[in-house]
């Protein structure tokens, strides 16, 4: 069995380089890395949901996009997908703790399967793992750094805010 080849592309950002991976069937991978690594070289032949995304990302950057239509073909486990799923009910500029997550999952003894599977989403930013904190209101648990965390949970609320008027 063959594999799809992975497209990539990737932007500057406020966080640092935004790298997304994907092809004709969605996009797998979105992450941050430092601003010091490299941009691949621009490709004409990026498969359109590789393409929306870098659209998508860079208005979302800009203040002038919440949500992602992209297609998303993120990979793992049966249990992932399920948490990765309720990640996206949590709407922009507001956040949900560990534990109701696991709650709306059904087993708050899940908390640290939901605090794992979270931690391993490979969609940063789309899928808003940095919308989930500590019970006590804390930031805890980023894999792109807590600081890349504070910054767009600031991003939504200041973003959210000025929505407002």
């Amino acid at each position: 069995m063959t594999q799809t080849p992975a497209f990539l592309t990737a932007f500057p950002s406020p966080l640092g380089i935004v790298r997304i991976a994907g092809d004709a069937q969605g996009v797998t991978a979105v992450s941050c890395r430092e601003a010091a690594d490299s941009l691949p070289a621009p490709d004409e032949t990026l498969p359109v949901p590789v393409q929306e995304a870098a659209a998508q990302l860079q208005a979302y950057f800009a203040g002038q996009q919440q949500t992602f239509t992209f297609l998303m073909n993120p990979q793992g486990t049966a249990f992932q997908q399920r948490v990765w799923q309720l990640l996206l009910t949590v709407p922009y500029g507001q956040t949900r703790s560990y534990l109701s997550l696991a709650r709306e999952l059904g087993d708050e003894k899940a908390i640290r399967a939901v605090a794992a599977a979270n931690g391993r989403n490979p969609l940063w930013i789309v899928v808003p793992c940095h919308r989930i904190i500590g019970s006590d209101g804390k930031l805890v648990g980023y894999a792109g750094g807590l600081w890349r965390k504070k910054w767009l949970l600031e991003h939504e609320q200041n973003q959210r805010q000025l929505t407002l008027f």
